[in-house]
């Protein structure tokens, strides 16, 4: 046997091996992880907006998981109240746990920062409700009309940021992208066991 082979066939037995442990054994092992009770599916608008925060790149710069107290201080920080587990995940194709935190963690923001309003102008402009954020403005998803129509969602900017004249309203997009993110809640307890069998309630004892 020739050394190229003995390399293709190493190179051949590591493809399989990454195959089987971080694809089919992790697929087989979360295949029947139950929801949790208070977990709900998404609306159409909300996956109508988990389809704008994809394509925005949300997802580069924010995570949605909470990792285990004893390792990290997600909860300390207040973004939740316990760890994420594979069941809080159950809708959600493809994930968006995420890897990058430039900004904070999105896992409970439905519930740090329930106010549509808040949220449409932190899309608009950051820096008119935090002054000290680097997230980029999302104008493109909201309108500049002369004046409101009826059903029209108008941002109630600060004179700072205001336009000079007319207003600035939500687009069905914003108002999507708002809507999943207010449906980003895990405050329900999560289940005994998690998918590896492991207590989530271990860290309370």
């Amino acid at each position: 046997m020739t050394r190229i082979s003995v390399l293709l066939l190493g190179a051949l037995a590591a493809v399989i091996f990454a195959l089987i442990i971080l694809i089919i054994l992790p697929t087989t092992l979360m295949a029947e992880v139950p929801h949790p009770a208070g977990l709900r599916p998404y609306t159409s608008q909300e996956l109508r907006g988990r389809e704008v925060y994809i394509a925005n790149g949300c997802v580069y710069c924010h995570s949605q998981q909470l990792r285990d107290r004893h390792f990290t201080v997600d909860v300390a920080r207040g973004w939740g109240t316990r760890s994420s587990v594979p069941a809080d995940y159950v809708y959600d194709s493809p994930h968006l746990m995420g890897t990058m935190r430039t900004g904070p963690d999105l896992f409970n923001v439905g519930i740090r920062l329930p106010d549509p309003q808040w949220q449409l102008l932190h899309l608009y402009q950051p820096r008119a409700v935090v002054p000290w954020s680097i997230m980029p403005s999302h104008p493109f998803l909201f309108q500049h009309k002369e004046s409101a129509a009826p059903g029209d969602q108008v941002l109630a900017l600060p004179p700072r940021f205001a336009p000079a004249s007319g207003v600035i309203v939500a687009t069905p997009d914003a108002k999507a992208l708002v809507a999943y993110l207010l449906a980003l809640k895990h405050d329900y307890p999560a289940p005994a066991h998690d998918a590896s069998g492991s207590r989530e309630d271990d860290d309370e004892q």
